[in-house]
Parts: structure tokens; sequence; C-alpha cells
């Protein structure tokens, strides 16, 4: 019984600390490609806008992968954001920026 438990929190942890790291740059990376879309800015400018905020974005997302809420709520909502980001940088991508 303690081995599966043990394997389970294994998992878990897995589960966590990948979804901290790849789901946290994925996150990251939609952020400042939207923002370097949508920013009324220069280009550059909103592109390093959009660089800068992505790190808050990583800091949050591993912070929401160790939270207590469950490893699957966790990816879920990385994979809901990344998806909305990436959906409006796409859609609103040739209009936005100066």
């Amino acid at each position: 019984m303690t081995l599966s438990f043990a394997a389970h929190s294994g998992l878990s942890l897995l589960s966590r600390l990948l979804a901290a790291v790849l789901g946290g740059y994925a996150l990251a990376s939609a952020l400042a490609l939207w923002l370097g879309a949508v920013l009324p800015a220069p280009r550059a400018e909103a592109v390093l806008a959009g660089i800068q905020w992505s790190f808050a974005a990583h800091v949050a997302a591993v912070i929401w992968a160790f939270s207590p809420v469950s490893p699957s709520r966790v990816w879920g909502g990385l994979l809901t954001l990344v998806a909305l980001l990436l959906a409006a940088s796409v859609v609103l991508g040739p209009a936005g920026g100066g």
C-alpha cells in the first residue's frame, strides 16, 4: 500500500515539476508573443515589454504549479491560458504594435 502511494506521490510531483517548467515556459512565451502583438508601441518596445512581463508570468506559473490545487487543474489552467493567448495573438497579431 505504501509503495503505490509513494509512486503516486512521485508522479504528482513530476507532473507539478513539468507544469512549472514546461507549462510556465509555454505560458511565458505565449504572453510575450501576445503582448508583442497587441501593445500600442513601436514593435521593439512592445516585444521588450512582452518579454519582461513573461518573467513574471513564469514565476506565477511555478508558484501555481506547487500550490495545493490538483495537478490536472494546474495543467488545464495553463493549457487554456496558452491556447487563448496564442489564438488572440494570431487573430490580433497583424493589427497590433506600432
